[in-house]
């Protein structure tokens, strides 16, 4: 790795920055090598690399913010390449950023929809990483809605697309394009493009229409993010950006694009405070929080149910606490915590009793009923290896879930089988495995190919058995 000449002033913000985390030269220098291969790179940085960064050496290319993401993690607060007395770089943690401002939070939204409306492989290969959980949660918590979205007259400022020139004014009312003026008919197709596409993915995986989404976001969403409206008419804007945000996250979560929807969620977070919906945001946590429970993070998914709790505080309605606490539950079920799950799992319970058919319930907090609470139940007493109870509570979910479900029922199902299994009652266990595998292969979803191989697994002890060979033969068909 070939660097720059030395400078003749020494790093003294890198030396504080050093002493404040803790680490020793070689702790840091193995932190950077172990991010780089988080991002694909193969670094071999020593602690004569951080004695030589320290006498004034830039080291070169992304590694300033390397370096940079390291201590942001140590450190819990957001620093840049130049905060460490390093040359400025592009951010390797780009879309992880919590943003000051409305308009930044646009600027790095429509950068991730743009690279991953393309032929950008690569942003979906970019892994998860827990500590990036930390400070955009934290900042949320905190904070709150944005004083001002509204871009209400012809003559405000623009936000000017990046790498795109401003469209005049003449034309920005009468064309797509930045300026033009948001109405209320464009918040309604952008509320009905996002059922359109969360029917699609329950139905038939997140892998269907994904591009599909992201295509739309960059070429109809950005163009009103950066055009002119009111206060009002911004916050809705807003909050219909978080929403299809946070979907374009689930959907490549469900292609196993971790790390790109982290990215998502996170930057759906942002939005959700812009639209001065504290809600939403919970929602958005709980969003994460499942993907941290499905990446095996049992630590991080009760914190991040825990923020998302105490964001709303006690006025949430009794259907969105049930899913709070729901969500809680699964982490404690990981981390096979049997107590806190089993209070977590109450909690929900009662809250779920409370709830009125009158009550005002969220649109996004809707499908979280009797048939998704049995669900939660079943996938927490899975977790904890109680067999029997996973079993009562997976078939009443499965009894109560409507068809439109499918990859919910995909889960559910396969949770059953796992159960079944646990319980020795293998025909039956192959049957229902049978049954998802076949499901799956209609389906565009890593995420339910994985619950049928993380099945499989289990049925490795068993694999000479005639039910098992019989399994086999009818994946094996499938194709």
């Amino acid at each position: 790795m070939t660097e720059r000449p030395a400078q003749r002033t020494p790093n003294r913000q890198l030396a504080a920055l050093i002493a404040e985390a803790g680490f020793s030269n070689a702790g840091l220098a193995r932190r950077v090598d172990q991010l780089g291969l988080e991002h694909g790179l193969d670094l071999r940085y020593d602690k004569t690399s951080v004695t030589r960064w320290l006498r004034g050496q830039q080291p070169r290319g992304t590694t300033p913010a390397l370096i940079a993401e390291v201590f942001t993690r140590r450190l819990g607060r957001r620093l840049t390449a130049q905060d460490l007395g390093l040359d400025a770089c592009a951010p390797v943690y780009a879309g992880l950023e919590f943003a000051a401002t409305p308009e930044e939070a646009v600027d790095i939204v429509g950068g991730l929809w743009r690279k991953d409306s393309g032929s950008h492989a690569e942003l979906r290969k970019i892994a998860f990483t827990p500590a990036g959980l930390v400070v955009p949660s934290r900042d949320w918590l905190i904070g709150r809605a944005d004083d001002r979205v509204g871009r209400g007259d012809p003559g405000a400022v623009r936000i000017p697309v990046q790498g795109r020139p401003a469209v005049p004014r003449q034309r920005a009312q009468t064309e797509r394009g930045p300026g033009q003026r948001v109405t209320a008919g464009d918040i309604a197709a952008l509320r009905s493009v996002g059922e359109l596409f969360r029917t699609l993915d329950n139905a038939y995986g997140g892998g269907h229409a994904r591009q599909a989404l992201v295509r739309y976001l960059e070429h109809e969403l950005e163009p009103m993010l950066r055009g002119t409206y009111g206060e009002q008419t911004g916050r809705r804007l807003f909050a219909a950006a978080s929403d299809l945000t946070r979907l374009a996250g689930w959907t490549s979560y469900d292609i196993a694009a971790h790390g790109l929807a982290q990215r998502y969620f996170v930057q759906a977070l942002r939005l959700s405070q812009a639209a001065g919906d504290r809600a939403y945001g919970s929602y958005v946590l709980v969003t994460m929080s499942r993907q941290a429970v499905y990446l095996g993070h049992g630590r991080e998914a009760v914190q991040l149910a825990r923020v998302a709790q105490q964001g709303v505080g006690s006025s949430a309605p009794p259907v969105v606490q049930a899913l709070l606490y729901a969500v809680e539950a699964r982490g404690h079920g990981v981390l096979g915590e049997v107590r806190a799950a089993t209070a977590s799992l109450v909690r929900a319970e009662r809250a779920l009793e409370t709830a009125r058919p009158g009550d005002e319930v969220p649109y996004w907090a809707r499908f979280f009923d009797e048939a998704q609470l049995a669900d939660e139940f079943g996938h927490c007493h899975r977790d904890l290896q109680q067999y029997r109870a996973a079993a009562q509570h997976a078939e009443r979910s499965l009894q109560l879930r409507a068809p439109g479900y499918a990859r919910s029922r995909l889960f559910c199902r396969v949770v059953l089988a796992s159960a079944r299994l646990g319980l020795g009652e293998l025909d039956q266990a192959c049957q229902l495995g049978a049954e998802a595998a076949t499901q799956a292969s209609e389906m565009r979803s890593v995420r339910a190919v994985e619950y049928v191989r993380d099945f499989e697994r289990r049925l490795e002890p068993y694999k000479d058995a005639a039910p098992v060979r019989g399994y086999r033969d009818k994946v094996a068909a499938l194709g």
